[in-house]
């Protein structure tokens, strides 16, 4: 073909022709993609399956891509010959130019056949912690949440000093799967040990101050550890995890200044400052009753050295005397 007497290497009539087809092709799975996305919307309104809405848009996607490569091979290399060259080609262009690409595709198929998480589940990788949101072919993008005060020095340092949302959604390539530990806070177990420490003084009723913690744990976690038996369960037949009690428990631990209590307890994995925030609420208020003074650190003053006291201000009033 020429364009003002100049030849247009490589296109041609039936390049051009390919190259519409192709463009056809692609706007008709697009709008196909479209409907069945609008459809499952419309088909799941009401529902608050965020599992199966996943990943029937996975499926969508997945379908339609295969769709969209067969039919690109089967216009662009119709000869055999030129698809062996093509796939060559491709495949060292993609070897050096694009290895974080593939990497990351890799790793969205890892996620899928791992079943490593799901859109909705809460999770900490590559330093970033918080739940699922949307997982495509080269990234996942996570609604991330804050730290608790223990840890907030790790990196990235947060301002909300608890699990809850910061308003920050974050983008991590899947590449990651590969690099860092992935931590999964609802997949296999949704649940989690919490602790909260009160320091009382020794000579404070430390039998009543944990009697007091236990009860206050027991009446705000009695559901959720019924619910959790039977999820421990399921695990400990699927994997070798030894039972660990899901009833509050207190510990002691001695310290130069006071007497720490760390009240054990099993959460949910979303909502434990709210639930933390109860426990606390209604221990402070069992102590208050019960006179269970709640520790700080002090000096005590055991003794004092002698002080020797001049007063000069009357002898210097004789001095004076003395000289008129």
């Amino acid at each position: 073909m020429h364009v003002f007497g100049v030849k247009l290497v490589g296109f041609t009539l039936e390049n051009g022709l390919k190259l519409l087809l192709t463009i056809i092709i692609f706007f008709v799975i697009w709008i196909i993609a479209k409907i069945l996305r609008l459809f499952i919307r419309r088909y799941m309104r009401g529902r608050v399956d965020a599992s199966a809405l996943f990943w029937s848009n996975q499926a969508i996607k997945l379908l339609l891509t295969f769709f969209v490569l067969i039919f690109f091979i089967s216009i662009w290399f119709d000869d055999p010959r030129r698809l062996t060259t093509g796939i060559g080609l491709i495949a060292v262009g993609l070897t050096f130019a694009l290895q974080k690409i593939i990497t990351s595709i890799a790793g969205y198929f890892i996620i899928l056949r791992g079943r490593l998480f799901n859109v909705g589940d809460r999770i900490s990788m590559a330093g970033v912690r918080g739940d699922v949101i949307s997982l495509n072919f080269t990234h996942t993008r996570v609604m991330e949440m804050g730290q608790p005060p223990a840890v907030q020095m790790a990196d990235p340092a947060m301002w909300v000093e608890a699990r809850q949302y910061t308003g920050r959604v974050v983008t991590i390539t899947n590449d990651k799967v590969f690099e860092t530990p992935l931590y999964n806070y609802t997949r296999e177990f949704p649940y989690l040990w919490e602790e909260i420490q009160m320091p009382v003084k020794y000579s404070s009723n430390r039998i009543k101050a944990e009697e007091i913690m236990v009860k206050a744990a027991q009446q705000h976690t009695a559901e959720i550890q019924e619910a959790g038996k039977l999820v421990f369960s399921d695990l400990q037949r699927r994997y070798m995890v030894r039972y660990d009690r899901l009833e509050p428990k207190v510990f002691y631990r001695l310290t130069d200044n006071w007497l720490e209590l760390t009240l054990r307890f099993i959460a949910r994995t979303s909502g434990i400052r709210e639930l933390k925030d109860q426990l606390s609420r209604d221990i402070l208020e069992g102590f208050e009753k019960a006179g269970i003074e709640i520790a700080s650190t002090t000096f005590d003053i055991v003794g004092l050295p002698k002080i020797n006291i001049a007063l000069t201000r009357d002898r210097e009033k004789e001095s004076i005397k003395k000289a008129d």
